[in-house]
């Protein structure tokens, strides 16, 4: 099934097709919580919420609107309620070797190649603590998921012309913190993947929700 079918069979009740449609983003909306959140187990729990909380609006969503567009919207006002709620912008990174979700994992590197990725990894989320959460949204929609600013603007509902001006500040601010640490070595894009705190899937074969727990 195309994912137009699946969110069409989702909405008239089909729980096997939202199923379809977590295993199709549960990894981009993993790593969209990860980003905004710092905190791997964390983010498994506000992604999952996040699945939660689409299945139980799927009938108020719209389909001439991107689903992408309205599942990332979800998560990332859920994450920004959780940082609202603990009064900090940031978890730090754990000192423990972190696991990547299994549909990431690439070929064994080697120590030397391990320890610049993590410098990259804590670069790049040390880089993203520094902005407020909305700010934070943005720069990953943009970046990490090549958002348009039209299409973040929808996911969180502001207009375009805000989302330019939240990019324009939050790579403002990126740049002053940037500017102290080695630029070959930290790269503000998709290309350094957000670790998990487990090597299990986030779903497995059965997801985490069903219809009764909504």
């Amino acid at each position: 099934m195309t994912e137009g079918e699946l969110v069409a069979s989702a909405r008239a009740g089909s729980t096997a097709a939202f199923t379809g449609l977590v295993e199709i983003y549960q990894t981009p909306v993993y790593n969209l919580c990860y980003r905004m959140l710092g905190d791997p187990g964390e983010a498994e729990d506000a992604a999952q919420e996040a699945f939660l909380r689409a299945y139980s609006q799927l009938r108020r969503y719209d389909p001439a609107r991107p689903f992408k567009t309205w599942l990332f919207a979800i998560a990332s006002h859920h994450c920004i309620d959780r940082l609202r709620r603990r009064h900090v912008t940031w978890l730090g990174i754990d000192d423990e070797p972190l696991l990547t979700h299994p549909a990431l994992r690439e070929p064994r590197p080697g120590p030397e190649q391990t320890a610049v990725r993590r410098e990259e990894e804590a670069a790049v989320q040390a880089a993203l603590a520094v902005l407020a959460p909305r700010d934070r949204s943005a720069i990953v929609m943009r970046y990490w998921y090549d958002m348009s600013y039209e299409e973040i603007a929808r996911a969180t509902g502001c207009t375009a012309s805000a989302v330019k001006s939240r990019l324009h500040r939050a790579r403002a601010s990126l740049g002053a913190f940037l500017r102290g640490t080695e630029p070959s070595r930290t790269r503000l894009s998709g290309s350094a993947q957000a670790p998990r705190g487990s090597s299990e899937p986030l779903w497995g074969a059965q997801p985490q929700w069903t219809a009764t727990s909504i």
